[in-house]
């Protein structure tokens, strides 16, 4: 029997165990999260581990809630010890569950806390990891130092100031980079009850009235401009599905005086809006070499009663169960044979479409960039040991695995960096594997480039960071 989580985790071969040390200690490019620039500046203490740990953090409130905890525990008003303790005694429930691991990893690496955490544990655990934080060392800043991290790409919107960007940016001592990354999903979201107000924000940060599809995308075009003087690289949307319907410039006019005078727009009308608004942002990003992401597979707010109670993004998301492809191949294709077809990564959060994804991959790559087309990472609820498993053999066997930009974080925490760790370990294991098997030479001057590309170099080539 294996130790628990040793230093050979996930590893079960001489030459997994040797590819990771190859990249174990490689940098973090952190280029898809949702960390807050504002936390980041501000480079607060938290008070507790509570804070550090379950704030924000609807992956463990999912989880409790499946445990049957009352959510006074979760998102209400009882105490930080309270919430802690309640988390550390689900813990042991979790078998199977990423969380365990990530769990364990986080009181590994920031702590140096081995036992593992349950009812029994809770108090010496709470005890020490508290008594670390007020010694210091746990601010976001120092947490995203010592995990290694080379950059920090957030996700913002267009009508964002990206005032703390600018501070961060003026602040010498900070030694990671910290980028925005442009995400316009409230722009494409022309039925949803947020459009109209979000127009007004993105008017009062442009200084004008936007009351034509046209001033629109002038609008969006002056904060991509101002995004780029920010040092942005990425753009981020969430679609399910993607969206295509062509329309003429004046078709969309007409849909989008309907949306501002408060007129309901049918399925196609608001298809229609959105293929038109992005094929014109992939324009402009084609220009300035950014990357666009397509996270799509997502359905979101699903239990009305709670989105009510709590807003978006606090648990109640899953996945969807939509069909894909053929959107997908018009959509690259229409932008591909104007020449505005920027690099891009697919992201699926149902696992039936990584073949779909890996396959669209290899019909519109170019000498534009290695795999200029990207097969995202297991995302969400797919980073796990599966889902990662699922994906990498879906792009080795569909794609160019050597050229894969690897992980990303997609976290609001400030601890879940250890989930780079866990990815390479995968990684290399898989590899490991193949080369074990016969299946692959044992050239390790090759194998050791590729598994520390995939961990940090190719992206970091990609984004032109």
């Amino acid at each position: 029997m294996k130790p628990f989580m040793d230093e050979r985790f996930l590893l079960t071969t001489p030459t997994a165990e040797r590819l990771f040390a190859a990249c174990k200690d490689a940098p973090i490019f952190d280029w898809h999260c949702h960390l807050s620039p504002k936390e980041i500046y501000e480079n607060k203490t938290p008070r507790d581990i509570t804070e550090l740990w379950l704030g924000g953090d609807h992956y463990k409130w999912r989880a409790m809630r499946g445990c049957g905890v009352p959510e006074e525990y979760i998102t209400g008003n009882a105490s930080p010890y309270e919430k802690f303790k309640k988390w550390a005694a689900c813990m042991p429930k979790f078998i199977g569950n990423p969380l365990y691991h990530w769990t364990h990893l986080e009181l590994q690496r920031y702590f140096g806390i081995t036992e593992t955490l349950s009812e029994k544990t809770a108090d010496a655990i709470w005890q020490k990891a508290n008594a670390m934080i007020a010694a210091g060392g746990f601010t976001p800043r120092e947490l995203i130092e010592k995990s290694n991290v080379f950059c920090v790409c957030t996700t913002d919107d267009p009508a964002d100031t990206l005032e703390y960007h600018a501070l961060i940016a003026a602040d010498d001592s900070f030694r990671v980079q910290v980028r925005p990354a442009f995400r316009p999903d409230k722009a494409l979201a022309i039925t949803a009850p947020t459009f109209l107000p979000w127009l007004r924000q993105l008017e009062a940060v442009c200084g004008k009235e936007i009351r034509s599809f046209a001033a629109l995308k002038e609008a969006l075009l002056e904060r991509i401009v101002f995004f780029e003087k920010m040092g942005c690289r990425a753009t981020d949307h969430a679609f399910n599905p993607v969206p295509f319907k062509r329309m003429t410039d004046a078709e969309t006019e007409v849909v989008f005086t309907k949306a501002l005078a408060g007129i309901p727009l049918s399925k196609g009308e608001a298809e229609g809006y959105q293929t038109e608004l992005l094929r014109f942002l992939a324009a402009a990003y084609k220009k300035r070499g950014w990357a666009m992401e397509l996270h799509m597979g997502a359905m979101r707010n699903n239990n009305r009663r709670m989105f009510e109670a709590l807003g978006p993004d606090t648990g109640y998301d899953s996945i969807a169960d939509d069909q894909m492809a053929h959107k997908l191949s018009r959509l690259l294709d229409s932008l591909d044979y104007e020449g505005n077809l920027p690099k891009t990564i697919l992201f699926t959060l149902n696992p039936k479409d990584n073949y779909v994804l890996g396959a669209m991959l290899g019909n519109f790559q170019s000498d534009e960039a290695a795999s200029k087309i990207q097969f995202g990472t297991a995302w969400w609820f797919n980073d796990n040991i599966d889902g990662m498993r699922q994906q990498i053999r879906a792009f080795a066997n569909l794609g160019v695995l050597a050229n894969f930009i690897g992980m990303i974080t997609d976290s609001r925490s400030f601890l879940s960096y250890p989930r780079h760790e866990y990815f390479r370990r995968i990684l290399c294991e898989y590899i490991g594997n193949l080369v074990e098997n016969g299946e692959y030479p044992a050239d390790f001057d090759v194998l050791e480039a590729a598994v520390r590309d995939i961990a940090f170099n190719n992206a970091k080539k990609y984004f032109g960071i």
